[in-house]
């Protein structure tokens, strides 16, 4: 199979340098609803254009792909901006999608667990737009103390970043999982360097966003509690899908 072919699905499948293509894009839409649904739909993009190509993935395309996912992993320890991190994790977990491709993983599958990684993320586009719209920007450690002035959104917060770096119970644990156990020892400890960025990279958002004393005088307003509800429902159904998935792992 002729290497340009593999590089057309690397634009949608992160291999770096092609992997800026998406930060370029991601960067240029600003509209959530549309930046959202790049986010749900860039990965699923790639998997049809790798399925076209009916091939085994090469191993120097694992091997490109491990990199591109471990240099973005560490370039998030610096990022402050919540909606570049989103973007970059993005670019860092699709690259991960080449592997269970490589291990024969059934495109349907690989298809779910792109989603399952992609509905947080999705999610955190909202949780930015609601952050500026109160604090005029969603930078950790400038806006920080929300977990005092806006406590509920908080929360919500907290819960969407562990479940975009895939912390148990959510379904991106159990998609990792499931590909550790097939994976190389070599890929299998790739895999894991880049899981702990990821949670290192989250627990220094977090600290940014939710320790800290707000501003004196300063008023926000908290989110409300249908939206509250509503994003709590999309959460149980995120947990809900993760232990579904550990059926098909016992």
């Amino acid at each position: 199979m002729a290497i340009w072919s593999y590089l057309v699905v690397g634009l949608f499948l992160p291999l770096f340098p092609l992997s800026m293509a998406f930060n370029l894009v991601f960067a240029r839409v600003t509209q959530p609803l549309a930046r959202a649904g790049l986010l749900l739909a860039w990965p699923l993009t790639g998997l049809a254009l790798l399925d076209k190509l009916g091939a085994v993935v090469p191993e120097p395309i694992l091997n490109w792909a491990l990199v591109t996912s471990a240099l973005y992993a560490v370039r998030l320890l610096s990022l402050r901006d919540l909606g570049t991190w989103t973007g970059f994790l993005a670019t860092s977990v699709w690259a991960l999608l080449w592997i269970p491709a490589r291990e024969g993983f059934e495109l349907a599958d690989i298809a779910l667990d792109a989603l399952g990684f992609s509905a947080p993320l999705a999610l955190l586009v909202l949780i930015t737009v609601l952050l500026s719209r109160r604090l005029g920007g969603a930078y950790a450690g400038i806006n920080d103390g929300i977990a005092t002035s806006l406590p509920r959104l908080s929360v919500v917060l907290i819960i969407c970043l562990l479940a975009a770096v895939a912390t148990p119970p959510f379904p991106g644990f159990f998609s990792l999982l499931s590909v550790l156990m097939l994976a190389t020892p070599a890929t299998m400890i790739g895999m894991l360097i880049v899981w702990l960025l990821w949670s290192w990279a989250a627990a220094r958002l977090i600290q940014g966003f939710i320790v800290g004393t707000p501003p004196q005088g300063s008023s926000v307003q908290d989110i409300g509690l249908p939206l509250s509800w509503g994003l709590a429902m999309a959460f149980t159904a995120l947990l809900l899908t993760g232990v579904l998935l550990t059926g098909d792992l016992l």
